[in-house]
């Protein structure tokens, strides 16, 4: 059976910041209000205004490429949207006739640490600007890079619940999209808010599907 590989998501900053596009990225399961069928929906990667996709409904599964518009994704005759990354609206619409689902994000696997990525963000009250990236996690150990006041540092930090903690420096997270970097420079500790960026094609403009 064909199925289709998640690849690197180009979510654009801009996109991100308004509509928050990363919250559709996941396995969404749920049911029909009509007739109480499962259904399920797989948002597997995001680039510009293409996603690819997973739909499973009667029992049957669909592959192919849906097409992002803001907070929503179009895949034939479906629309999924959603506002908080947890919970999903999906609604049919054909000949006349449609039917809506509420669905629920699957939890990641557990080696997905929410903690695993690339974390930006800087500070207008205290001037501090951060890049800081959690490259792995296994038990209490992080491979991390972070970057500060134009230093680079990497190594091996220690994990500690929804903290990694490297040096003079540490990022913490609740929910895997927005966190807080903590920078000491000198006699002083600086808080900078930080959130998690999707990967960008700089090459160019233009997002293509690979």
């Amino acid at each position: 059976m064909t199925t289709i590989q998640s690849t690197t998501n180009q979510i654009s900053p801009a996109s991100e910041r308004v509509y928050h596009q990363s919250y559709l990225l996941g396995d969404w399961k749920g049911s029909w209000t009509k007739n109480n069928q499962t259904v399920e929906f797989k948002v597997l990667n995001i680039r510009g205004n293409r996603a690819q996709v997973e739909y499973t409904h009667n029992g049957r599964t669909e592959r192919g490429i849906g097409v992002v518009n803001g907070s929503t994704i179009s895949y034939g005759n479906v629309m999924i949207a959603t506002r908080d990354g947890g919970v999903a609206g999906l609604q049919f619409s054909a000949g006349g006739a449609t039917q809506t689902a509420l669905l629920n994000k699957q939890a990641a696997p557990a080696d997905d640490n929410k903690l695993i990525g690339n974390w930006s963000g800087a500070s207008p009250d205290n001037g501090q600007a951060v890049t800081f990236q959690v490259l792995s996690v296994d038990g209490n150990d992080a491979q991390v890079r972070y970057t500060a006041n134009g230093v680079t540092y990497q190594g091996t930090g220690t994990v500690y619940k929804n903290v990694v903690m490297f040096g003079k420096a540490q990022v913490s997270t609740d929910d895997g999209r927005n966190g807080k970097a903590m920078l000491q420079v000198g006699r002083q500790t600086f808080a900078v808010p930080v959130t998690k960026l999707q990967p960008q094609d700089d090459s160019s403009s233009v997002n293509k599907l690979a």
